[in-house]
């Protein structure tokens, strides 16, 4: 769900603001776009109600990347039991013109797959994202 609707109180969003210059560390020429997702009934149907959605767009294509867009969405899981919520996983996906050029998701084995990959050291920086992210919600 876009993260801009994902906003109930200060915490979360001090979190997701958080989460955006997590990804700005890493990669400075990325602009955040908290609403990557279009409100239209087709889109809404995919779009997961326990997921933070948001979107990083960069000045043209990037080589390095293989995508000038990146789509994160961090995924939560709440406990029936003691109501707690908790990042469960963290995925991507890399964007260009031609649709998506890859993908990456911390559920399995943290590897990528797609047509083409990042570079090694973009792979490292997007995992080092990661794991700040899962110690932000789960610290």
């Amino acid at each position: 769900m876009n993260a801009a609707e994902q906003v109930k109180n200060f915490e979360l969003a001090s979190k997701i603001a958080a989460v955006v210059n997590l990804f700005k560390l890493q990669f400075p020429d990325a602009r955040a776009d908290l609403k990557p997702w279009v409100n239209d009934p087709n889109t809404q149907e995919l779009v997961d109600p326990d997921s933070i959605d948001i979107g990083f767009h960069f000045p043209g294509w990037s080589r390095s990347l293989q995508s000038r867009s990146i789509l994160v969405q961090i995924r939560f899981h709440e406990d029936p039991l003691d109501g707690d919520r908790r990042a469960i996983g963290v995925e991507s996906a890399g964007y260009d013109h031609q649709g998506q050029q890859w993908r990456f998701s911390t559920v399995e084995d943290w590897r990528f797959v797609g047509s083409t990959e990042p570079v090694a050291e973009v792979q490292d920086k997007l995992k080092t994202f990661c794991q700040q992210t899962f110690e932000l919600f789960n610290g």
